[in-house]
C-alpha cells in the first residue's frame, strides 16, 4: 500500500510565497470543465492584457509589499496559448514589484494541442523552468469522450517537447472514466510513469452542475463507475504510483521526493498567495488580517475593472479566526504530511475535539504521528470531506 510519511516535504522556516496568474482562454471547451475558461473567435489582444495583469500586479504588490516569491504558476485556460514574449512580460511585471527567490519554481499549463518546440523553447527562455500538461488520457476513445481535441500520440509527443525543454515538467490524466476497469487503469498508469520524470496529477472524473457532461448524467446518456469500482481505481491509483517512485503527497498529486509542485503546496499549506487576472483567487495577510479576494470571471470587464481601478477585484472579504482554521484544516489534511493542530489552535483559539479524534482514529480514517501531526490514512483519503467536517464540528 502507499506510504503517506513524507517528512522531507515538511515545512521549512523560510515563508513561502506564490503568485496565480490566470490565462482565461482555450481552444475549445471540455464537457467535464467548470473551470473559468472561454471561447473567443476572434484574436486575443494580448498586449493590452499584459498591461492588465502588470497593474493588478503593482496594485496587489502595493497591498503585500516585501514578499519574497517562491514561486509563481501560470493556469488557465490555456496559459500556452499565450506568445513567449506575453509570458516574458509578466515575469517581468512579478518580479519588478516583488523580489524572487533564486530557486523560484516557475509552471505553466499546457494542452498537448499548442505545444510546439520553438515555443517551448520561448516560454524556458522568458523564465518558465516548468510545465503542466492537460493529457487526460492516453488512449483515443478516452480522449475524444472527454472532448480533447488531441490523440494519445500527440500528448506524448508534447510530452517529449516538454522533455527536451524541461528539467521539471508533469501532466495531468483523469480516471474513473465511463467503461474504465481497474486493470485498463493500471496499464495506462504505467504508461504515464514511463513518461513522467517525476509528477503526476491524477484526478478523478466528477461531474459537476453546469458542465454539458451533468446534464448528459443527469439523463442517463454517461455512466459513470459506482462507487466500488471508483474505490478500486483510486486503490490502484495508490498502488501502481507507491509501487513505481511516484507516492502520494496530496490527494490528487504524485511525485518523486522532492519533486512536489511548489505552487501548489503553498495552497495546501495555508501559506499567502496573490491571484492575477480574470477568476483568480488570492489569500494575503494585510495588516494582521488574512484577506480572501477574487476578481471578475468575465475577461473583458476583468479588462475593465483594471484599466479603470487598478484591479479586477469583486470581493475582498477578512477571513476571521474559524473561517481561517476551517480553511486550514480542509486544505492541510488533503496533504500527505497532514497538519500541526497547534497551529489549528492558534488560528482558531480552540484545540480539536480529542474525542473525535479519538473515534476517527479507532475507525483508521486519521493517525497521529508521534510528533502531535495528524494525518489523513489511505483508507480515510476517499472520505475526506467527512473527517474534515468531523474534526471542523
Amino acid at each position: 500500500m502507499a506510504s503517506f510519511e513524507r517528512p522531507e516535504i515538511l515545512k521549512t522556516g523560510k515563508a513561502a510565497f506564490g503568485v496565480y496568474v490566470h490565462w482565461p482562454f482555450c481552444l475549445s471547451k471540455c464537457p467535464y470543465c467548470d473551470f473559468n475558461s472561454h471561447v473567443r473567435h476572434a484574436p486575443i489582444d494580448e498586449a493590452r492584457f499584459v498591461s492588465a495583469f502588470t497593474r493588478e500586479i503593482e496594485t496587489s504588490a502595493e497591498r503585500a509589499p516585501g514578499r519574497e516569491v517562491t514561486s509563481i504558476f501560470l493556469g488557465g485556460g490555456t496559459p500556452s496559448l499565450m506568445q513567449p514574449q506575453t509570458v516574458g512580460a509578466i515575469l517581468d511585471a512579478i518580479g519588478k514589484h516583488w523580489r524572487v527567490a533564486g530557486d523560484v519554481e516557475v509552471t505553466l499549463e499546457a494542452n498537448p494541442t499548442s505545444v510546439e518546440a520553438t515555443r517551448f523553447r520561448g516560454y524556458r527562455a522568458a523564465g518558465v523552468n516548468r510545465v503542466s500538461l492537460g493529457v487526460q488520457a492516453l488512449d483515443d476513445a478516452s480522449l475524444k469522450a472527454l472532448g480533447r481535441l488531441h490523440s494519445a500520440r500527440e500528448a506524448l509527443d508534447a510530452v517529449a517537447i516538454a522533455r527536451q525543454s524541461f528539467d521539471r515538467y508533469s501532466f495531468d490524466l483523469i480516471y474513473a472514466r465511463p467503461d474504465q476497469t481497474p486493470q485498463m487503469w493500471a496499464d495506462e498508469l504505467k504508461l504515464a510513469i514511463s513518461e513522467a520524470a517525476e509528477h503526476l496529477s491524477l484526478y478523478q472524473l466528477t461531474i459537476e452542475e453546469g458542465t454539458p457532461f451533468f446534464g448528459l448524467h443527469a439523463a442517463g446518456k454517461l455512466k459513470t463507475p459506482d462507487e466500488a469500482v471508483a474505490r478500486a481505481l483510486y486503490d490502484v491509483t495508490q498502488d501502481v504510483c507507491a509501487a513505481q517512485g511516484l507516492p502520494s503527497y496530496e490527494i490528487s498529486n504524485h511525485a518523486r521526493p522532492g519533486a512536489e509542485c511548489k505552487h501548489n503546496l503553498v495552497y495546501w499549506r495555508g501559506e499567502e498567495y496573490a491571484g492575477i487576472g480574470p477568476g483568480a483567487h488570492g489569500r494575503l495577510d494585510i495588516d494582521g488580517e488574512r484577506h480572501a479576494i477574487a476578481t471578475e470571471k468575465r475577461p473583458e470587464a476583468w479588462l475593465m475593472r483594471v484599466e479603470t481601478n487598478g484591479h479586477g477585484f469583486i470581493t475582498d472579504d477578512v477571513l476571521n479566526s474559524e473561517e481561517r482554521a476551517d480553511e486550514f484544516l480542509l486544505m492541510g489534511l488533503r496533504l500527505a504530511e497532514g497538519i500541526d493542530p497547534n497551529r489549528y489552535a492558534a488560528l482558531s483559539g480552540r484545540t480539536l475535539d480529542p474525542g473525535r479524534i479519538a473515534v476517527l482514529r479507532e475507525e483508521g480514517a486519521i493517525i497521529v504521528d508521534a510528533d502531535g501531526r495528524l494525518r489523513v490514512t489511505q483508507a480515510g483519503f476517499p472520505v475526506l470531506d467527512a473527517v474534515v467536517a468531523d474534526l471542523a464540528a
